[in-house]
């Protein structure tokens, strides 16, 4: 494990496919990358950034994401994110993130992350679960 420090980057990419439309997802007749697979694709290049320097047995959750989506990726498009870790507290993280298509900028905004114990999450997780004898 290496340390997990303010200046690392990740990317994520991905082609724009039927099922990752808005018009999939919804928002009928809008033929375009969705919001939901934008926001997708900019955590996963933030996770990307800390890739292989997390501590053993621990994950990373998404506790906020604040983005403007201001253009549109088309089907077919590659569409690359990416994040930058600039500011780590203990165990969050928040990162920048940005989204490009082949022209243009199309996403920018933030998404924090906390660093917890897998067992941890897990057993908090468990607690929720519904007693299956109660109808």
């Amino acid at each position: 494990m290496t340390e997990i420090s303010v200046g690392l980057r990740g990317v994520q990419t991905m082609v724009v496919e039927p099922h990752h439309l808005a018009s999939f997802v919804g928002n009928i007749g809008v033929q375009v990358l969705s919001t939901h697979h934008v926001v997708l694709l900019m955590e996963q290049a933030a996770r990307n950034a800390i890739a292989n320097r997390l501590p053993e047995d621990t994950i990373t959750v998404g506790t906020m994401i604040r983005i403007a989506h201001f253009g549109a990726a088309l089907l077919g498009a590659r569409v690359r994110a990416e994040g930058f870790l600039k500011h780590v507290e203990g165990r969050r993280l928040v990162f920048d993130v940005a989204a490009y298509d082949e022209h243009e900028q199309i996403s920018e905004g933030e998404n924090e992350q906390l660093i917890l114990p897998v067992a941890k999450f897990i057993r908090k997780l468990m607690r929720k679960q519904v007693d299956p004898g109660i109808v």
